[in-house]
């Protein structure tokens, strides 16, 4: 029953329509106002999520829930959406993401507030859009128009440096997407469709599928963002605000891994094969050399920033280490492994570093500095906000029992068979982690209270502890029981599986 609605359709447009009435409640004389209504909004876009949920099949890889109009007929591009395994759970942390950040916005948020939460609502519908979309040219205009939500979010609401900070992140982000267009627009004219789906049915030669791998690769390694074209990352992350720093955390960063996964293994096979070992070099490289740069870092926030590229590192490891694996073993089951464990990488990393951000963000409020020396003791008297954190922290780490945990070891696991120095590397990132973060920890929280301002901090309360507590309870659900999530994407992943080793060569 629920497939007959438009359910993708209302949440694209409901959140993107929502945040222009809450542009015209006025100035900050009406601030609880949007507040209230950003939140109403969100909450029922997530409720939207329940009957999606509940009316997907797991036992198929087809595209669900898909929705086709004519948009632009002339040029065969249509308004065509859908979900599978794949796309189904970033549609899930999307709206989920957007109300808890509306929540942890409620009190630091008091300048612009309305322009504030309307950016985050219509930035929610554009990156569900993107998940959703199986017209190509859908998919860019999504892909592209996200950033502009996020460009204004840091110029506007960022700290010291921000105006560089969003222009850089938009530079970064917009001209990597340049060459994706003209690949796009490539496939188009020997398939006669925009048709993502399409694109896969298309023989290509060897030479196409270098071109288009590596013109795709631009655009999804920029956003990740991956080795060497990190470096927008950590100035976008140190000058966000807080809400802007945990989309950028648990949905940005997952859009270029999801790339991979709808474009570039599916529609070039042969040359993803081909250049495997390009993209292990540099997820090794973002795994243990941003690891050491993490080490240095002063700031609590850039800190957490070069974590994020290590942990998405091994998302992209794992996205193409199934050729090597299935080469070396001849086990599919290990190639599963390694590319639900991707999933489930990406997924666990929203929850554990958006989480630290806004921790981060509220010893901010606190006390106007990220710099760990001017911290400590922070446990005397924020025992409760402490106790939060460590649990978030440990999750970062990949304790057991923590989401963390179950993404690095199926990847490590199902790496393991095909190369033991590839693992041995990747693996390294648990010991680096816990070196940069357990030394971040001690700085700050533990100790003797170093100052006056420390002293004075209170501890979290009201929707600062809500959205603490469900964070925490999102964290240690996936870390006990990933069950249902792996259920979610096992069917397309193992459609994605076969039809990335049928090779296209004509």
């Amino acid at each position: 029953m629920f497939s007959n609605l438009p359910l993708l359709s209302l949440l694209i447009w409901l959140p993107i329509v929502g945040g222009g009435l809450v542009l015209l409640t006025g100035d900050d004389r009406h601030a609880n106002k949007a507040r209230w209504l950003t939140l109403a909004i969100a909450t029922v876009t997530m409720l939207l999520c329940i009957p999606l949920y509940l009316g997907f099949d797991t036992a198929t890889y087809h595209m669900q829930f898909t929705e086709l109009h004519n948009w632009i007929p002339r040029y065969d591009v249509y308004y065509s959406l859908g979900v599978d395994g794949i796309s189904m759970p970033m549609v899930l942390l999307s709206t989920f993401t957007t109300f808890v950040v509306v929540l942890a916005s409620w009190k630091p948020i008091k300048k612009n507030v309305a322009q504030y939460m309307a950016l985050f609502l219509i930035m929610q519908g554009l990156m569900v859009g993107v998940f959703c979309a199986l017209d190509s040219i859908l998919f860019y205009v999504f892909w592209e128009a996200m950033l502009i939500p996020m460009y204004l979010t840091i110029g506007m609401w960022g700290m010291e440096n921000r105006v560089y900070a969003s222009i850089k992140f938009f530079i970064y982000t917009f001209l990597g997407s340049a060459l994706m267009l003209v690949a796009l627009l490539y496939l188009r004219y020997y398939a006669h469709s925009f048709s993502i789906l399409a694109f896969y049915k298309l023989p290509l030669t060897m030479t196409e599928q270098v071109f288009i791998f590596l013109a795709f690769l631009l655009a999804f390694a920029v956003k990740i963002p991956m080795f060497p074209f990190h470096t927008w990352l950590p100035d976008a992350h140190t000058e966000a605000p807080a809400g802007g720093s945990v989309v950028l955390a648990a949905l940005m960063l997952k859009m270029g891994v999801y790339g991979f996964l709808r474009f570039s293994l599916p529609i070039t096979p042969d040359a993803s094969q081909a250049l495997e070992w390009l993209m292990i070099i540099l997820s090794l490289v973002a795994v243990i050399y941003i690891s050491f740069v993490a080490i240095g870092q002063k700031d609590m926030k850039r800190l957490i920033a070069y974590s994020s590229i290590a942990h998405m590192g091994f998302a992209t490891l794992a996205c193409f280490m199934i050729y090597m694996i299935i080469n070396r073993t001849g086990n599919i089951a290990d190639a599963y492994m390694s590319l639900e464990g991707a999933m489930v990488q990406m997924i666990s990393h929203a929850f554990s570093t958006g989480a630290m951000f806004f921790g981060i963000g509220i010893l901010y409020e606190r006390m106007h500095s990220r710099m760990m020396a001017d911290y400590g003791g922070i446990v005397n008297t924020m025992p409760v906000f402490a106790a939060f954190f460590m649990l978030f922290a440990m999750s970062n780490v990949g304790l057991p029992g923590t989401s963390g945990f179950v993404g690095e070891f199926m990847i490590i696991l199902s790496t393991f068979k095909a190369s033991f120095w590839i693992t041995f590397f990747a693996a390294s990132t648990l010991i680096l982690g816990a070196a940069y973060t357990l030394w971040m920890y001690k700085r700050v929280f533990f100790g003797e209270i170093a100052n006056d301002k420390v002293r004075q901090c209170e501890d979290i309360h009201g929707t600062e502890k809500v959205v603490m507590t469900v964070l925490a309870v999102a964290v240690i659900f996936i870390g006990v029981y990933p069950e249902p999530l792996l259920n979610l994407f096992h069917a397309s992943v193992g459609h994605l599986l076969q039809i990335s080793h049928i090779s296209k060569l004509g």
